[in-house]
């Protein structure tokens, strides 16, 4: 069995990693995609669980060599996700749980039709200048240079499969996994088990 990517993207503050940790606890054959970054690690952050983090000059030259699905550079940081590793995870049977930036999501829609995206939505700017605040984690200057990229990025939604507004978590998390139930019982994914079990059925309607 082949897996399949659900791709997440949102402006910065929003609650992908609060979502996704939940979907990762709830589901099994689901693998999260480790993405590599140029950039240093923010407050507890640990390389090889939230990042795999690199220096630029090893970055660039994994782009040279075709290592990426997908990369983008984002507030002057690279961030990619490893082909070999995606390759591997859904070679094994595991969907794929991803965390990129629009221009990624697009670039994973294009080399994977079928990918599932989902745009997570705070419930309003405002209320992301506030979450992106109390995190403590930037200063003022960039918090305003988030701010005018989670404009930009949500102009971008329009495109997804799906949309998620985080005005609740426990609601915003079912309503993620709501959409990974759905996909996992599309025909196209089921059909290989159909015609596993159900050999006589398939001799028949052939």
């Amino acid at each position: 069995m082949t897996g399949q990517f659900f791709v997440f993207s949102a402006p910065s503050g929003t609650g992908k990693s609060t979502i996704a940790e939940a979907l990762m606890e709830r589901f099994d054959r689901l693998a999260y995609s480790i993405s590599h970054t140029s950039r240093l690690p923010r407050g507890t952050e640990q390389d090889g669980i939230d990042y795999h983090f690199v220096t630029e000059s090893t970055f660039r030259e994994m782009i040279e060599r075709n290592a990426f699905l997908e990369w983008a550079e984002v507030h002057g940081h690279l961030y990619g996700t490893a082909l070999d590793t995606i390759k591997a995870q859904m070679s094994a049977g595991s969907d794929i749980l991803m965390d990129v930036d629009v221009q990624g999501g697009r670039n994973v829609k294009k080399q994977f039709p079928d990918s599932t995206l989902i745009f997570l939505l705070p419930p309003s700017l405002e209320i992301l200048k506030q979450r992106l605040t109390a995190r403590g984690t930037d200063d003022p200057e960039v918090i305003e240079k988030r701010m005018a990229q989670a404009s930009e990025e949500i102009r971008q939604c329009s495109w997804y499969d799906y949309i998620v507004i985080n005005d609740d978590l426990e609601k915003a998390v079912f309503e993620a996994q709501s959409i990974i139930v759905s996909a996992r019982c599309r025909r196209a994914c089921r059909m290989d088990w159909v015609n596993t079990h159900f050999e006589e059925i398939r001799a028949i309607s052939h």
